[in-house]
């Protein structure tokens, strides 16, 4: 079944545009919300809360109503979406994550973890679990999954130039154990062997001190030509928009860059951890 656009309807939020939908398909089915519940193998009660955005839909029932429906993975992915958009994010990071979608070069530093668009999934539920004390698994999968659509910016048809530095430290450290920590280094690896428009370099432990010890540092060129920094540590962040002061973080950005190793090096690095997670694996 096709679904066109409500006409003078404004779609906001993806849970109320599942709503919106599940609500137009029901009508054009021709059936009462009992009967298409029934069929589903749901209380009408159930579906009648999907219908009004009041409940977002099972896993399962987003895929049964999409066999139902015939709507190829629709109710699926605005599931999704909608998940994704119930995870909190800080106001401090609402900028840089519409940013990030018209970036033309994105420039990072993280000191301790890997730079969030390259996490895969298991890696950043590791962290989350660990950083989220309290919280049930869902509402840390909906975190995690909010970041793993933010790594579609480098998967666009035209991403930005990525420059990440990482400190050593992130490798260092077995986040989710050896499995996930290998998964996350062959995917880093891969980013770089698949896209031109991908580069990451390791900042040594060998080199001792650096000016971005403890934290992490975007530097955000947008396709206008303006720029804009963003400084996150433990539970905090803030923007910076002030040329004089993007200036001075963009200087601590190339000290880093100074003391980290060439892309040669950097992957001789990701390969030698790399085969100590996976000989962990073997043990």
């Amino acid at each position: 079944m096709e679904l066109d656009p409500e006409e003078g309807v404004k779609p906001g939020s993806p849970a109320a545009m599942l709503a919106l939908r599940a609500k137009k398909a029901r009508a054009q089915s021709g059936l009462a919300i009992r009967e298409v519940a029934t069929t589903l193998g749901y209380h009408h009660t159930y579906l009648g809360r999907v219908e009004t955005g009041e409940q977002i839909p099972s896993e399962q029932m987003a895929d049964d109503m999409d066999d139902f429906y015939k709507t190829d993975g629709l109710f699926g992915d605005l599931r999704a979406l909608a998940h994704a958009a119930a995870a909190e994010t800080p106001k401090w990071g609402h900028k840089v994550l519409q940013a990030e979608k018209r970036a033309a070069r994105i420039q990072t530093f993280n000191s301790s973890v890997v730079p969030g668009l390259l996490q895969v999934q298991p890696y950043t539920m590791a962290l989350f679990t660990e950083s989220m004390p309290g919280r049930d698994a869902e509402n840390i999968a909906f975190q995690a999954a909010k970041r793993s659509h933010r790594r579609d910016v480098l998967n666009s048809a035209t991403p930005p130039l990525y420059w990440a530095i990482m400190d050593e430290a992130a490798l260092r450290r077995p986040v989710g154990g050896p499995q996930v920590m290998a998964e996350q280094i062959r995917h880093i690896l891969h980013m770089i062997e698949a896209s031109s428009a991908v580069h990451v370099q390791v900042l040594p432990f060998e080199e001792g001190v650096h000016p971005l010890l403890g934290g992490s540092l975007s530097l955000l060129t947008l396709r206008d030509g303006s720029q804009f920094a963003y400084v996150e540590s433990f539970a905090s962040g803030v923007s910076v928009e002030s040329p004089a002061e993007v200036m001075e973080l963009a200087t601590l950005m190339d000290l880093a860059k100074s003391k980290a190793l060439d892309s040669g090096k950097s992957n001789a690095l990701f390969r030698m951890y790399l085969k100590e997670y996976e000989n962990d694996l073997e043990s």
